[in-house]
């Protein structure tokens, strides 16, 4: 009988713990909401580039030559670079996990720049552009297979 209790109490402060813990994490979730308004984008944040403009351009292999279909990308983020003109960025180069650090670290640059000098022709000033190369050594998706390489052969603008 009293092993039963033990039990039982044992199982209820467990529940208790549960619920408190989904309490404060609503809790943590609604003030966040009161603070800023509920689902409200901060106009030129990162958040704000993402939802409305794109944040990233993809390359293909071994190039650091924007394509096409992602130019228009790299346009809209210099017009809403003019709209947001207190914002500044860094252009971060990416590569895919093939071929050495150093070379990758090389390529991420040259996609870092290319996409930079798109942005300044665009009408940015480029003191206003930061570029940083990080080769493969942050990627994007994981595995060796051509989907995972596309999805890391990129330049991600990122609000500072």
């Amino acid at each position: 009988m009293m092993s039963t209790a033990k039990t039982l109490l044992s199982l209820m402060a467990a529940t208790g713990l549960l619920v408190a813990c989904s309490n404060t994490e609503q809790a943590a979730v609604t003030a966040g909401a009161g603070a800023g308004g509920a689902g409200q984008i901060r106009p030129g944040s990162q958040e704000d580039l993402v939802a409305n403009v794109g944040d990233r351009v993809f390359f293909d292999t071994d190039r650091s030559t924007i394509r096409a279909d992602q130019r228009t990308v790299l346009d809209r983020q210099a017009s809403w670079m003019q709209q947001n003109a207190a914002v500044q960025v860094t252009v971060e180069g990416h590569a895919d996990e093939r071929g050495t650090r150093e070379y990758n670290l090389a390529l991420g640059q040259r996609r870092a720049n290319s996409a930079r000098d798109v942005l300044v022709a665009g009408g940015v000033a480029p003191a206003r552009i930061q570029t940083i190369s990080y080769g493969k050594d942050r990627p994007e998706a994981l595995g060796s297979n051509e989907d995972a390489w596309a999805q890391n052969r990129r330049a991600v603008t990122v609000v500072r």
